[in-house]
């Protein structure tokens, strides 16, 4: 079964938002020079996700941002849940046509990284799931949507613990 999802949702198809580890020594404060993290060809970017060294959410980023941060009035207070998709420093690029870029220090990413790792799933789905079930037009989508989410969850778990083990800092851009 293929999972449908609403118009407007699929007009966000082609954007994807990454997430890389950066060891601290080697950030440098330019949106210019952030861009420049974000430009290697796909092949590169499968190699390190492989690795745990960066990670791509597809267009359902801002569900990730929900399923981790809530949603009012059970938002969770600022902290390690909100810093796992969205959260970070903001650096504006030069073009205010692009969005910013977000900046974890690696003390960050290690309080994220234990979030993440102390994080019950199912816990989780179960504070967002009417919220993230709402965009899909099949009968009953839960199992394959839910399904997708854990494995995400995963992931991200992974990405965020092996770069707290290195102590490195993680760049954060919405690529379309």
């Amino acid at each position: 079964m293929t999972i449908r999802r609403s118009r407007a949702l699929q007009s966000l198809m082609s954007m994807y938002f990454h997430l890389r580890a950066v060891p601290p020594p080697a950030l440098r404060n330019s949106a210019t020079w952030f861009q420049r993290l974000f430009e290697d060809d796909w092949d590169t970017v499968r190699e390190r996700i492989g690795r745990h060294r960066e990670e791509v959410l597809d267009r359902q980023y801002a569900e990730f941002e929900l399923l981790y941060s809530g949603i009012p009035p059970n938002r969770t207070p600022d902290g390690p849940g909100t810093q796992v998709v969205l959260g970070g420093r903001p650096v504006f690029p030069t073009d205010s046509a692009l969005p910013p870029f977000q900046l974890l220090t690696a003390s960050q990413v290690t309080g994220v990284a234990g979030f993440l790792k102390a994080a019950d799933f199912d816990d989780l789905w179960r504070h967002a799931r009417v919220r993230l079930l709402q965009p899909y037009d099949v009968p009953d989508p839960e199992p394959q949507v839910r399904g997708l989410f854990a494995a995400t969850h995963r992931d991200l778990t992974a990405f965020y613990v092996r770069t707290a083990e290195y102590g490195d800092a993680v760049v954060k851009w919405l690529v379309r």
